[in-house]
C-alpha cells in the first residue's frame, strides 16, 4: 500500500492553505509545517505580506485547526542563512543580481523540507506553487507551467531533479488564482483573501540597498559612472547598488534616457548607455539542471526566459566544452542580468535552466 503521508509547507497564505485542504480531501494523511526562516523577533508582516513572520505562523496554525491536521513549526534558520542570505550578499558583492526566492526553493523548501519530511515518515512534500508535475510514458518526471499563465511559477523551480519531482505535489497548478481564492472561501479558510507576499522576506521594506549597506558595507566603494566609451558622467556609492536595465536614480543629466548596461566590479564602474544598449543577443550560463532530458549533448531550439515575469523568446542553446551553455536569441532580450536564471521551455514543459554568467 502506497504511503500517502504528505508534508505541506505552509506559509500562512491562501495557496499553501488550500493545498493542505485539497490533499486531505483527496485522501492524503496531511501534516502542516511552517518553516522558520529568520529571527521571529523581526516581524516583517505588519502588512500581512511576509511569508516567515509571526502572523504567518498564526495564520497557518489556524488553518490547520480548521482543516483538522497537525501543525508544526520547524527551524530552518541556519540553512536559510547559509544558502539564501549569505549567497544573496556574496552575489551582490561580485556584481551579480541574485534571485533569493529560487535559492530558497532549491535548498530550503525543496531540499531541506524534503529531507525533514522523510524523517517524519512522509513520502511526499506539497507546496502551493502554480506549476504542474507529470510523468510521461517513459516514466520520466516533467515540470510544466501552471494553467494560470499570470501566476505560473515553473520558472523558479527549474532546479528540481527526478528524485525531487517524484516526491512533490503541486495541486494548484491545475487552477487559476481566482479559483483558488473562491475554493478557499468555500472551505471557510480565513486566509482566502489574504494579499500575496511579493517582497523578499528577509529584506525590510523590500529595500535591498539599505540591506546591503547594513550587512555588507565592505562591498560598497564609491566610483565612477561611465558611458560605453569610458567617459565619466557621474559617480556612484557602490556598484552593487545598481542593476542591469536601471534608469532611475542615476543622478545624471543627459539629453537622452540612460540605462545601466554593465556592472564592472574590476574597474569599480557602472556602465550606462542608451535604450538599445540594454539588449543582448545571447548569454553564457552555468550551474545547469536538465529535467526533460538527461543532458544537453547537441544544440537545441527552445524558448527561453531570462527573468521571472518576462516573456519567453525563441533561442538556440549549444553545449560548451566547459559544461556551460551558449544561448543565442532570435530577437535580442532586454536586461540579461548575470546572477539571474535562464530557463528553457518546450511549449509548457520546462526543459531545464541555469544561472546567467554573462550577457553577449
Amino acid at each position: 500500500m502506497e504511503n500517502k503521508t504528505v508534508v505541506v509547507g505552509m506559509s500562512g497564505g491562501v495557496d499553501s492553505s488550500l493545498t493542505a485542504a485539497l490533499l486531505k480531501e483527496r485522501g492524503y494523511d496531511v501534516i502542516g509545517v511552517t518553516m522558520r526562516l529568520a529571527d521571529e523577533s523581526r516581524d516583517f508582516a505588519e502588512n500581512n505580506r511576509g511569508c516567515c513572520s509571526l502572523s504567518a505562523v498564526d495564520d497557518a496554525r489556524r488553518v490547520c485547526e480548521i482543516i483538522g491536521i497537525p501543525h508544526y513549526v520547524m527551524d530552518f534558520k541556519a540553512l536559510f542563512r547559509e544558502r539564501v542570505i549569505d549567497h544573496f550578499l556574496a552575489e551582490y558583492a561580485h556584481g551579480r543580481t541574485p534571485n533569493p526566492c529560487i535559492d530558497c526553493n532549491r535548498y530550503v523548501k525543496f531540499g531541506g523540507l524534503l529531507s525533514r519530511a522523510f524523517e517524519l515518515g512522509a513520502n511526499f512534500v506539497a507546496t502551493g506553487h502554480y506549476a504542474r508535475i507529470e510523468q510521461n510514458e517513459n516514466g520520466r518526471w516533467l515540470l510544466k507551467k501552471g494553467v494560470d499563465t499570470q501566476k505560473d511559477q515553473a520558472y523558479a523551480l527549474y532546479h528540481l531533479d527526478q528524485h525531487s519531482l517524484a516526491h512533490f505535489l503541486m495541486p494548484l497548478g491545475e487552477y487559476r488564482k481566482t479559483e483558488t481564492r473562491r475554493m478557499a472561501e468555500e472551505r471557510g479558510l480565513p486566509v482566502a483573501h489574504k494579499p500575496d507576499s511579493q517582497e523578499i522576506c528577509f529584506v525590510p521594506n523590500d529595500d535591498y540597498k539599505a540591506y546591503l549597506s547594513e550587512h555588507a558595507p565592505a562591498c560598497l566603494h564609491p566610483g565612477d559612472i561611465v558611458d560605453m566609451a569610458g567617459h565619466v558622467l557621474g559617480h556612484h556609492a557602490g556598484v552593487p547598488l545598481y542593476t542591469i536595465g536601471q534608469r532611475k536614480g542615476l543622478g545624471i543629466a543627459a539629453e537622452h534616457p540612460l540605462y545601466v548596461v554593465r556592472l564592472d566590479m574590476e574597474k569599480n564602474q557602472v556602465v550606462v548607455g542608451g535604450a538599445d544598449d540594454v539588449f543582448a543577443s545571447g548569454l553564457i550560463a552555468s550551474d545547469l539542471n536538465w529535467i526533460a532530458i538527461d543532458a544537453l549533448t547537441a544544440p537545441i531550439d527552445v524558448t527561453a526566459k531570462v527573468r521571472y515575469g518576462k516573456r519567453e523568446g525563441a533561442a538556440h542553446v549549444e553545449p560548451c566544452a566547459d559544461g556551460h551553455v551558449r544561448v543565442t536569441f532570435r530577437e535580442p532580450q532586454r536586461a540579461v542580468t548575470p546572477g539571474q536564471s535562464v530557463v528553457f521551455y518546450d511549449g509548457d514543459t520546462v526543459v531545464g535552466g541555469g544561472r546567467i554568467d554573462e550577457a553577449l
